[in-house]
């Protein structure tokens, strides 16, 4: 099947931010493809240049095989950015009806509202809603017109576990119909809970694009403390050592096998004192899939 997004060896900056570089991409119809990194690694700024909302510096963009700044190309497309304005002083009810208005067969209301739990809000005013009910609303909006595909940017921002998990099983019902999705998100939970491919971006560029459960085995690092005084080149040596920062004698190992890193540790002789493994964090474990230093300090530009 030919792809729904076609992103080809795209570069966009912003100043002397470089926000993508190089970047190429692919989603099929039927795909729930998630987008995870850390914060300012460029998933909005992709997302940005699917939905037409800016342009590539250089490369090329299709979505539905056109240009994405036409219109046109843009008829199947529902989309929810992270920051929505929704008319404070209309009701639920009135937005999703206003919202529907634009399309020549839209979503019944009553659906939406029981897809997204929405149905005891209906008489509120927007303005008065909270966060994560707003969210709730602004997610169910992208799809009132009934589309192919839905782009998502951190659609659980806002929601208690209850609200979120909620929302993906609205979503989950809503791909069982056909559709396609992507979202970002940098909550492993979340593209866990949704995606079946995983797209881990990173300093503007793609890390990892793969299945669900390869991704995961690839980010799962574990950070290790300890306190010796082996030299920093004697602890890279170990067992699937991927970053090692010392100071003075304390040392802060990232490893993507912690079982095989202690037993190589224990029969080198290496002595050592104060020894602690847990969960690396998620861009702790991003950074492990590559020997760069990281994405850019500067927070991502928001479409």
């Amino acid at each position: 099947m030919e792809p729904i997004v076609s992103v080809r060896d795209v570069r966009r900056s912003f100043g002397d931010v470089v926000a993508l570089d190089g970047v190429s991409l692919d989603v099929h119809p039927g795909e729930i493809v998630g987008l995870l990194g850390p914060n300012g690694a460029g998933k909005t700024t992709l997302l940005s240049l699917i939905n037409g909302l800016r342009k590539p510096d250089s490369g090329t963009v299709r979505l539905f095989g056109g240009d994405p700044r036409k219109a046109s190309s843009r008829f199947g497309l529902g989309t929810t950015p992270q920051e929505t304005g929704l008319p404070a002083t209309l009701r639920v009810g009135e937005v999703i009806d206003f919202v529907g208005g634009h399309y020549a067969d839209p979503m019944g209301g009553d659906e939406l509202l029981d897809r997204f739990d929405l149905r005891d809000l209906v008489t509120r005013q927007s303005g008065g809603l909270s966060g994560g009910q707003k969210r709730r609303l602004a997610v169910a909006l992208s799809l009132v017109g009934r589309p192919s595909l839905v782009l998502l940017d951190e659609p659980t921002t806002g929601l208690d576990v209850e609200g979120r998990r909620a929302l993906w099983r609205a979503l989950r019902d809503y791909h069982a119909e056909g559709s396609t999705i992507i979202l970002t998100s940098h909550y492993l939970e979340e593209v866990e809970a949704l995606a079946e491919r995983v797209v881990v971006v990173g300093g503007g560029r793609i890390l990892a694009d793969d299945r669900l459960d390869r991704v995961l085995a690839r980010v799962n690092a574990r950070r290790v403390s300890l306190r010796t005084g082996a030299a920093e080149t004697e602890l890279a040596a170990l067992p699937t050592v991927t970053t090692v920062q010392t100071e003075g004698d304390h040392a802060q190992l990232l490893v993507s096998d912690s079982d095989a890193f202690v037993r190589g540790l224990v029969t080198s002789g290496t002595e050592f004192s104060g020894l602690e493994v847990r969960g690396a964090s998620l861009e702790e474990a991003f950074l492990s899939l590559t020997d760069t230093s990281g994405a850019p300090e500067t927070e991502e530009v928001a479409a």
